[in-house]
């Protein structure tokens, strides 16, 4: 019995994913090397916005990974500045022996290995000033520069995490498709990304998140389950959240 219910929820869990290959979602068998990189039109114009920006963006993440979880960034402008730079944790970056964490000045809103950015989050003027110093600060001190895991962490997602404690105006909620964003390492304790409220982890395995923003989150081996009453919304594995209400954003 015992047996049979582990495998039923196995089988619910990847569901999602699955859905996600089927219905094409998925960037699956893309030439990286040929992959679609422009700007989609989401970031402000340097030379028309003198003010400071910042936003954080995802995309679904190439290939087989795409159908369970999203690659994040954040992209920065301080005011005047007439280029974006990019934070981000890229895998590939580890497997050559170089730190995890890229700062590069490539569109802030580029198609990720041709998959469709979305805007998370967003800071302009003096909120955008003062988080920026903050995040290039999280960035450098990211303590997984030298290791990468897609599966349970640290990745992409867990630098996002790290990053959106350490400023908590952003408000981050990231999607439940963001794998990885649950890892505390050997920490069992921390803020939820979002800063409004906490979350328990057994090494990105299980878990369980309970804040305002993100509402209530069950992490069952990486994959997200939740609810978000405050925007009447599900969050499933692979899917991303399912909006309740048709104001609602889309999933991510």
């Amino acid at each position: 019995m015992v047996l049979l219910t582990c495998l039923l929820v196995l089988v619910l869990l990847l569901a999602g994913p699955a859905f996600v290959i089927a219905s094409g979602t998925a960037t699956l068998g893309v030439d990286w090397t040929r992959a679609d990189r422009s700007p989609v039109g989401l970031a402000p114009d340097p030379a028309a916005t003198p003010e400071a920006v910042v936003q954080v963006y995802a995309a679904r993440a190439l290939s087989w990974r795409g159908a369970f979880g999203v690659h994040p960034w954040f992209a920065v402008k301080p005011a005047g500045a007439r280029a974006y730079t990019v934070y981000e944790v890229v895998g590939w970056r580890v497997y050559r022996g170089l730190p995890a964490v890229a700062v590069s000045n490539r569109d802030p809103d580029g198609r990720w290995f041709g998959a469709q950015p979305v805007v998370l989050a967003e800071l302009r003027g003096a909120a955008a000033a003062a988080a920026i110093p903050r995040i290039a600060a999280a960035a450098a001190s990211y303590p997984y520069a030298g290791e990468y895991r897609v599966w349970p962490g640290p990745n992409s997602n867990t630098f996002a995490a790290w990053v959106a404690r350490a400023v908590p105006e952003l408000r981050l909620d990231l999607p439940s498709t963001a794998l990885g964003k649950d890892y505390l390492g050997s920490g069992l304790v921390a803020r939820a990304p979002s800063g409004t409220g906490w979350q328990l982890s057994l090494f990105g395995v299980a878990g369980l998140l309970v804040a305002w923003e993100e509402g209530l989150e069950l992490n069952l081996l990486g994959l997200t389950v939740g609810v978000d009453p405050l925007d009447l919304a599900v969050k499933l594995p692979g899917v991303g959240r399912i909006a309740l209400r048709a104001d609602a954003a889309p999933p991510a």
